[in-house]
């Protein structure tokens, strides 16, 4: 498939709200993507096709249900890059509503955080010397693996199948977070810990009260990490 093809896949308005809507890294059914979209359940069925078929998507049925979800984090990777380019533009030009401040404060995107959360945590471990990120990579220091360590996260057991730590660029802040293994295994770690859920259909993340405290210990998240960057 050219480069052409897949951008026009994309560039539909419909597949692109499915795709962004998948971007929260759960799988989702047709019926949801459908409500996502704004479209029929017939006319959904034929953009689900077409992105499976060119392996945006992949799916899986559980009993008389079908799920579908973005193919690979290389997929979740390119979608995440457009997100950044099609937020360009005179921020003033935009209102901003409650729940785009929700989502700018803390979400998922595909396997990991991203906001002025995921933000404030990436320069924190940048700042005490756990990670280096240079250029769209991240590189985790011995005292960064000894450090995650300490929190159940395992640097050298991760599965390299993919990148350990990479920069992922913020749609909303247009600065890179944390993403690849370690961003999904921090994220894994605040859902486990019970310091964010997740908001009913939204990507948003809802920082708990146990959250607030939890993020602020273990990372040294400064007071105003709300109002990075």
């Amino acid at each position: 498939m050219t480069l052409a093809e897949v951008a026009r896949l994309i560039g539909d308005p419909a597949r692109a709200n499915m795709l962004a809507a998948l971007m929260g890294g759960q799988a989702l059914t047709a019926g949801e993507l459908a409500w996502h979209a704004g479209v029929t359940a017939q006319t959904t069925s034929g953009h689900l096709a077409r992105m499976t078929d060119a392996a945006l998507l992949a799916v899986e049925k559980q009993g008389r249900h079908r799920y579908y979800r973005l193919a690979s984090p290389e997929v979740a990777q390119a979608i995440q890059a457009l997100m950044a380019l099609a937020s360009g533009g005179p921020r003033r030009h935009r209102p901003t509503g409650p729940r785009d401040e929700a989502l700018r404060l803390a979400r998922t995107c595909y396997d990991h955080m991203a906001g002025r959360l995921a933000l404030a945590i990436a320069d924190s471990l940048v700042r005490q010397g756990h990670v280096i990120l240079s250029d769209g990579a991240g590189l985790v220091t011995d005292e960064g693996g000894a450090f995650f360590a300490t929190l159940g996260i395992e640097v050298a057991a991760l599965p390299s199948r993919r990148p350990l730590c990479r920069t992922c660029l913020d749609w909303s802040e247009r600065r890179p977070h944390i993403a690849g293994h370690l961003g999904a295994a921090i994220l894994l770690l605040a859902t486990e810990r019970g310091w964010v859920a997740r908001r009913a259909d939204s990507r948003a993340l809802r920082v708990t009260r146990a959250g607030e405290s939890g993020f602020a210990s273990t990372f040294r998240l400064p007071t105003d990490w709300r109002d990075f960057p």
